[in-house]
């Protein structure tokens, strides 16, 4: 893909910028297999992407109306915030890039399937909500990774085209949609291996955390 200049950074939330996706996929086995699902761990872990009311009907063809969806997504996440409120911290390095993005005024977004009350546990909970002029939720788009909205979505709210964005995530599903939106990514592999992108050639890196990313260094790729 071209590079046109990066001008922003644009972060998937859960599993990217902290490492909670293993109990995000605890408690939707815990919850699923409670309504019936009767589906392993590893099941669970690879529906875990997208909206939670997508997630349930995929599982649940036509048994829940959206209200009753919406009431069981809430309650997982409370049951998530709950087993990972103790363990809320910044995957390694993270801290230090985004002060460094900021410093070098590079603009940033969060683009995410998470509900805004995910969304707020982490930003708040963590301090750091003013580094993002933009916040793209489950609940501002149609159509949920790995369709583009919500990366195109980020890059209108901050005025910058997509070849000028890089974005940062764990999965596979999150990776095609930067691919559909036209963006480089950098992959965080805390649950995914490297052998599971193949055909993606948007990948810049793969990083176990953020330890090793230097904002210059991203900025300056060809």
């Amino acid at each position: 893909m071209e590079n046109s200049g990066v001008k922003a950074f644009l972060f998937d939330l859960n599993g990217t910028m902290i490492d909670d996706m293993e109990y995000h996929i605890i408690a939707w086995h815990d919850i699923l297999n409670e309504l019936g699902a009767g589906i392993s761990y590893e099941k669970a872990k690879a529906e875990c992407y997208g909206k939670n009311n997508e997630l349930l009907e995929r599982i649940f063809p036509g048994r829940f109306t959206e209200l009753e969806k919406t009431q069981m997504s809430y309650a997982k996440e409370e049951k998530y915030q709950r087993e990972f409120r103790p363990r809320l911290k910044l995957l390694n390095g993270l801290d230090s890039f985004i002060q460094e993005a900021w410093q070098q005024n590079i603009l940033m977004a969060i683009g995410t399937a998470a509900i805004r009350f995910n969304i707020d546990f982490v930003l708040d909970g963590l301090n750091i909500r003013d580094y993002f002029s933009a916040i793209v939720s489950a609940d501002d788009v149609h159509f949920s990774k790995p369709l583009p909205e919500t990366y195109l979505n980020c890059a209108s709210q901050l005025s910058v085209s997509p070849n000028e964005c890089i974005v940062f995530e764990d999965t596979p599903k999150g990776v095609e949609c930067a691919y559909r939106a036209g963006m480089r990514a950098v992959v965080v592999n805390t649950m995914h291996g490297e052998d599971e992108y193949p055909g993606f050639d948007n990948i810049i890196s793969f990083s176990k955390d953020f330890t090793g990313l230097s904002v210059k260094g991203l900025t300056a790729k060809k």
